[in-house]
């Protein structure tokens, strides 16, 4: 008997109209197990003192606080509760490109309305930024529903168009956002490389944490084609005729190159990265990389408090 089709299957999602629907139905199906948000970082923080009541750990006692006051005290941590997210999608023209019935952009702006969607409903504070080679449209962070249907209509109604400038708009970006958050940069990182990382640097030096999600289609993973084929410069005029048979080898070679390079340097910089395919079942590739984020945010919340004490 057929397994009957889950809607965070890329095809399924494809079929309902609205992004608010498919985005809902992501959340719903695979992300709403989510114990809290996955997204308030690493950061633990102290907040106060409070006296030693009878049955609470005595390892968290402070004994120089003791020799002090002569009093016991014990610590109390807090996690980053103030949690601001912006969600950067972009929205130049090579991301129209798509061989399902998603393209990169509405594959994308669905990752972004399903997390926009999570966010509120944990209300955290969530803004968008869609960015070309120039900052297009913003909304500054809000926890209310009202923000959520800004945004979603804001994705609606957007439209792949012209060239990309990644790095020069997230330069921006670190001047204007004020107080740190969290980046969900959404690109196909078809864009000049150095740039980008200098625009990266920018953020972090500010004290902002980042994700990195990069969507590409299986075509320009995979160069799947066998008959002669023109291909075309999205963001510019150039285009060619080619038999792509004989340079597939070379071809994926190279572009797994260029995603090996892109996911090794984000890595070295402490930035979170996810390859998602337009492809890919959606929903279980946010909430495998969820669920694993949320582990590793308790692992490390342990730690810090262990060394604390």
């Amino acid at each position: 008997m057929d397994r009957l089709p889950k809607f965070s299957d890329p095809e399924v999602l494809a079929r309902i109209a609205g992004l608010s629907l498919r985005a809902r139905k992501v959340v719903e199906g695979t992300i709403s197990g989510l114990h809290k948000s996955p997204f308030h970082g690493f950061d633990v923080e102290f907040a106060e003192y409070r006296e030693y009541a009878p049955g609470d750990d005595l390892r968290r006692l402070d004994w120089r606080v003791f020799g002090r006051t002569d009093r016991y005290y014990v610590k109390q941590f807090e996690e980053e509760s103030n949690l601001r997210c912006t969600i950067v999608l972009d929205a130049s023209r090579s991301m129209a490109y798509g061989s399902g019935r998603l393209n990169k952009f509405h594959y994308a702006a669905t990752v972004a309305a399903s997390l926009a969607t999570l966010l509120v409903e944990q209300q955290d504070p969530v803004g968008l930024v869609l960015a070309d080679r120039q900052e297009r449209q913003i909304l500054l962070p809000s926890a209310t529903q009202a923000q959520l249907a800004r945004i979603v209509g804001t994705l609606e109604e957007a439209a792949p168009d012209r060239d990309t400038d990644l790095g020069s708009v997230l330069q921006t970006l670190a001047e204007k956002l004020r107080k740190r958050g969290l980046l969900l940069v959404i690109s196909d990182l078809l864009t000049e490389l150095e740039g980008l990382y200098d625009g990266l640097a920018r953020l972090q030096y500010r004290g902002h944490e980042i994700i990195i999600f990069q969507v590409l289609d299986r075509d320009e993973l995979e160069l799947p084609f066998n008959e002669l084929v023109l291909f075309k410069d999205l963001e510019g005029s150039e285009q060619v005729f080619a038999e792509p048979w004989a340079f597939r080898q070379a071809y994926r070679a190279t572009i797994q190159a260029f995603v090996d390079e892109v996911r090794r340097t984000c890595g070295s910089r402490g930035i979170d990265y996810l390859l998602m395919r337009t492809d890919d079942d959606l929903g279980s590739a946010l909430s495998h990389y969820l669920h694993a984020r949320e582990r590793l945010m308790h692992v490390h919340h342990r730690e810090v408090r262990r060394h604390a004490r």
